[in-house]
């Protein structure tokens, strides 16, 4: 087993150690008092391999239970167990009976399971043919080769290799479904890791191009357009904050605080961006007695969008007609950005045209909000709402 386990291999390790452990700590009875109530042959030698034997065994079940020093203990009572059957011809002596089985024969299957906790699946396979075929050839050696006798070991040799064979078998399976569940899970999490990643790229990438659309932009014809050394102070200073913008994009999320508003600062402020891209703009505010205050954030993000309706429309409208109405009241923040120019179909603008969809619709939604276009023939109207108890 590998030394850095993954989540589901950790967890089928520690069920099949348990599992086994309390199995081999049941059979390890068994074949203690198999020993202890069977023929007596040389007891020094049968007390020696008694010892070396489940002594080892019970240093692997330890292993099993606490899931430390698992791969040792079990390949050490793997190596330990053939080496116990090719020396028990010594302890046995000539109490060997066709009838009764020796205690080593209740083990023969747990030095199977020690392979598959220490050795490759390749070992497991060997071992799972080694071990049942030496005890074979080690009782007939002891009862000798004859038709009865041959049947019976031969029997006992089929059974022992059909249930080692078993043994590897499930866990071989169990093994295998806890690695694909694990490389499933890693590779959903790779995945994800990839989308959050070319998501965020995205997202950093809309949030530039808008700001070089709206902010950029709007500067630049405010720059064309500049007649007065007033309009050419308004467009220095436009341009100025679109490049402090342009160098802080990384935390344009953040930037300012995040205070609430008054909506009479809001419609002063409104005033303010509405201007500085056309001057002639007709700004109406209406304000309701009962309206509240708006997150700094939410309010930088409806100026912002409101600027670039404005903008959209003195490019492609020639600015016919423009008005901004402004309206607060208790539910929220309603803006209205009406012209009269030949209006434009909103499904037929290009992908790669921010104007709308990243500096409006997108930014406003950042916020909570929703953001409409209405146009035909007759002219264009952006409605840009904020709901602050929906």
């Amino acid at each position: 087993m590998a030394q850095t386990q993954r989540f589901t291999q950790s967890r089928i390790e520690r069920i099949l150690g348990i599992v086994v452990g309390s199995g081999s700590a049941i059979i390890g009875v068994q074949a203690l008092f198999g020993a202890l109530g069977g023929p007596v042959g040389d007891p020094v030698w049968g007390t020696a391999l008694l010892v070396l034997v489940l002594g080892s065994e019970l240093l692997m079940v330890v292993a099993l239970f606490i899931g430390r020093g698992v791969r040792a203990f079990a390949g050490l009572f793997a190596v330990v167990f053939p080496v116990a059957v090719l020396l028990w011809p010594l302890a046995a002596g000539d109490t060997t009976t066709v009838d009764e089985q020796p205690w080593l024969w209740f083990l023969v299957n747990i030095g199977t399971v020690a392979a598959a906790f220490s050795m490759p699946l390749a070992g497991q396979i060997v071992w799972a043919f080694l071990i049942p075929i030496l005890y074979s050839a080690v009782r007939l050696s002891l009862l000798g080769i004859t038709g009865a006798v041959l049947v019976d070991v031969a029997l006992d040799t089929i059974f022992a290799i059909i249930l080692a064979s078993v043994l590897i078998v499930v866990g071989w399976v169990m093994r295998s479904l806890a690695a694909r569940t694990d490389e499933g899970r890693e590779g959903a999490v790779r995945s994800y890791a990839q989308a959050a990643a070319a998501d965020a790229v995205e997202k950093e990438r809309v949030a530039v191009a808008a700001l070089m659309h709206d902010s950029v932009l709007a500067a630049l014809i405010a720059a064309e357009r500049a007649d007065t050394p007033r309009e050419r102070a308004l467009a220095v200073s436009m341009a100025r904050e679109a490049l402090t913008r342009l160098a802080n994009v990384d935390h344009e999320a953040g930037e300012g605080p995040d205070a609430p508003i008054a909506p009479a600062e809001i419609a002063a402020e409104l005033a303010t961006h509405t201007r500085r891209v056309h001057a002639a703009a007709a700004v109406t505010t209406e304000i309701s007695p009962d309206a509240e205050p708006v997150p700094g954030r939410v309010v930088r993000a409806l100026l912002l969008a409101t600027a670039q309706a404005v903008t959209n429309s003195v490019e492609h409208a020639g600015a016919a007609g423009l008005r901004v109405a402004f309206r607060a009241d208790a539910e929220g923040i309603d803006i209205r950005v009406i012209d009269e120019g030949p209006g434009f179909e909103a499904d037929r603008v290009a992908e790669d045209r921010l104007g709308i969809r990243a500096s409006i619709i997108a930014r406003v939604a950042a916020v909570a909000g929703t953001a409409t276009v209405d146009s035909d023939a007759s002219g264009t109207t952006i409605g840009i709402v904020w709901r602050g108890r929906s």
